[in-house]
Order: C-alpha cells, then structure tokens, then sequence
C-alpha cells in the first residue's frame, strides 16, 4: 500500500495501451484543467457533450467554460438521468443528436456523467462515422473507479444488461473528486462498493485499509483520493493485460453475475442502482464460495459485514419490494442464462479463494446454484 494521497495533489494513472494508451487525472479541483487537456491532446477538435438532467445542473457550465476558456467549441446533448437513458431509444437520440451537431471523425464526445452517461456516450462515439474519439469525465464514485477506465461501452437490452456495446477505449479520463460533493448518499454508497471489489478480488491488503478507513472515504478525506487512485491502477493493470476480456479481465466482474441478474428482476430502476447490485452480488459470490468449500464462512462474512458497515445491501430482502414480487431460483438463473460469461450455455462465476484472491469458476453446477439461490430467497 501506497501513502495516502494528500487532497491537494492530483495524480495521473496511465493506462498503457499503445496506440490507445491515455491518463486518468485524479485530483480535487481537475476539471477546471480539461479544456487544456483536450486541446492539448486534439488541436482544434470540437466537442459535444453528453451528460444527463442533474449532472447538467451542477456541472455543465463549469465544463463548458473550461473548454471554451482553451478555444474548444462546444455543443450540448442531455439526456434523461438514470438507466432509461442506457436504451436503444437514448442510444439513436445521442447518435441524431451529434449528427445534427455535425461532429465530424476529428471531434470530440465528451461524457460528463455517471456510468449511465458514460457507457451511453461512449457506445455512441463508438459507432458515430465508425468512431470518433471520446474523453470521460466521471461524476460519480462509481464511475471514476470503474465504468469511466477500460474502453466497456454499451446499453441494455430487454433480457439483460450491457449486452449491446463495444470496446472502446477514451483518450483521456478527468476524475475530479470535487464533484462527488454533490452525490446523494445512497449514490455515493453505490460507488463504494465497486472500490471494495478491487480489495476483494485482488487486494487483501487493500480491503483491510478499506476497513479501517471507509468512514474517512464517505466523509470526503484524504483517504477518498487514495481509495479511487489505488481502484484506477487496480482496474489500469489488468485492463493492460487483458484489453478485451480473454481472461483475466473477466475477474473484475465479482458480484456482477448475481448483482446484474437482481438489476433486470428489478427493472433497471431505481430500487436497486448498479453498485448496490455489485455489493449484493459480491456478498452471494462470497457465500456461494463458501458453499462450495473454496472459502470458510469467516471469509463471507468479512465481505458482508464490511459492505454493511457503509450501509450497503447485502442480501435479496434488502431490495425494496423483492420479498412481495415472488422472484424465483428459476428465474434468476434464466436471467443468469444471459450473462455476458455464459460459455456454450454453461454459466461461469467470479469466486473467491480468500478475500483478497477471485478466480474464475467455470462450468457451475446449476443445481448446486438453485439451491443457494433458495435458501438466499428463503432468507437463510
């Protein structure tokens, strides 16, 4: 483990791609230096902005002028905030949208959002004149932990998420921590738990910091630049060995198999946001490990009590409403069936080792996977 970070010092984590390698800039006060950055890197490039209806109001402004102040011109594309956005609808309205704005191969796509706003923006360079460059400007934890590093970009479809997208890396990513000031609790929570992952799939060390420093995270501290800059390099090393998810990038998905199936069952709403999917998921992948021998039951209840201490859901009777909707083993491994990880119809995991140590568990036996999935909905 690196020093803490002091609130003052931005830092630059590179992702080393090649042709495709850029830095994510993390620091309080950084997207006053975009503008800067982005003419830096294109010369006279313009850029349109996609971001969504409350990001717009605390952001947008500051965002243009930053761009306009280093002769970037602009253009603005809202959008509806939440997971309504992340459609095939909001997907052709961005598209109509920066046609009309005649961005052209040499512009720019800027997403100035969460991972909604991120993901949608960035499928939507992705396939505008076959690709155009794209620069994340992340507004929540979760996305500058996560969504905004590693090229993932993409929108739902009806039987699952994130099953339309493309791999498409920014050129640039400005993670300023300033404005997370303006995130709702529960939002911030959300985020947390995508930083808990990195110390749980690989990070033994960081996951104990984790518990002895998240009151310090949440408070907005010191320690809140050190946990999002220590996720950045987690995500940034394995993106650089594994760009498009032939192995082990694919450990980055704990919880995600459990936590996006609950996603769907939920309708994409605001019952449950992503990252509360992530840390249920991450709480089931932890106890099915146990289940299956591969950890004690101490190690599981590691990774609960630590979620649950931030005030996260961990368990399926969280969810509001779950336990009325009678939600069944059956259909949750239908929605599993859809998985991203799903080889030839057979459904792989991200399970634990040890906290600390995730591996990548192929060929589940589904019948061992009903009944957990059981006795989960059972409340045992």
């Amino acid at each position: 483990m690196t020093a803490p970070l002091k609130n003052s010092d931005p830092v630059v984590v590179d992702v080393a791609l090649g042709e495709r390698a850029y830095d994510i800039v993390i620091g309080r006060g950084v997207l006053q230096s975009l503008g800067r950055r982005v003419a830096g890197l294109r010369p006279g490039a313009r850029a349109a902005i996609v971001t969504d209806e409350y990001v717009a109001t605390h952001w947008l402004r500051q965002t243009e002028a930053s761009l306009l102040d280093a002769g970037v011109a602009t253009s603005r594309i809202i959008v509806d905030e939440g997971e309504v956005s992340k459609s095939y609808e909001g997907m052709e309205y961005v598209c109509e949208e920066l046609i009309a704005a005649r961005i052209e191969r040499g512009d720019l796509v800027i997403a100035l959002g969460g991972g909604v706003v991120g993901d949608l923006a960035g499928f939507a360079a992705a396939v505008l004149r076959r690709g155009v460059d794209f620069v994340q400007v992340p507004t929540s934890l979760l996305a500058q932990v996560d969504s905004s590093v590693g090229g993932k970009t993409g929108i739902n479809s009806p039987h699952g998420k994130n099953l339309v997208g493309a791999f498409h890396q920014p050129i640039l990513v400005v993670a300023d921590t300033a404005v997370l000031d303006t995130l709702s609790p529960r939002q911030f929570r959300a985020g947390y738990a995508e930083v808990a992952k990195y110390g749980a799939l690989g990070d033994e060390a960081f996951f104990t910091w984790l518990e002895a420093n998240h009151a310090d995270i949440v408070a907005g501290g010191s320690a809140r630049e050190h946990a999002i800059a220590t996720s950045c390099r987690a995500k940034a090393a394995i993106v650089m060995r594994d760009e498009r998810e032939n192995g082990e990038r694919a450990l980055l998905n704990l919880g995600h198999t459990f936590g996006h199936a609950l996603e769907a069952a939920t309708g994409f709403s605001e019952r449950l946001f992503h990252g509360e999917g992530v840390a249920i998921g991450m709480v089931l992948a932890a106890e099915f490990s146990a289940r299956l021998g591969m950890i004690p039951a101490s190690d599981a209840l590691r990774v609960k009590h630590h979620l649950a201490a931030v005030g996260l859901p961990t368990c399926l009777q969280d969810i509001a409403g779950f336990t009325q909707e009678k939600i069944s083993a059956d259909a949750l491994m239908a929605l599993m069936a859809q998985d991203k990880k799903v080889k030839r119809g057979r459904l792989t995991f991200i399970l634990l080792e040890a906290v600390g140590r995730a591996v990548i568990a192929p060929d589940v036996d589904p019948s061992l996977l009903h009944e957990f999935l059981e006795r989960k909905l059972a409340g045992k």
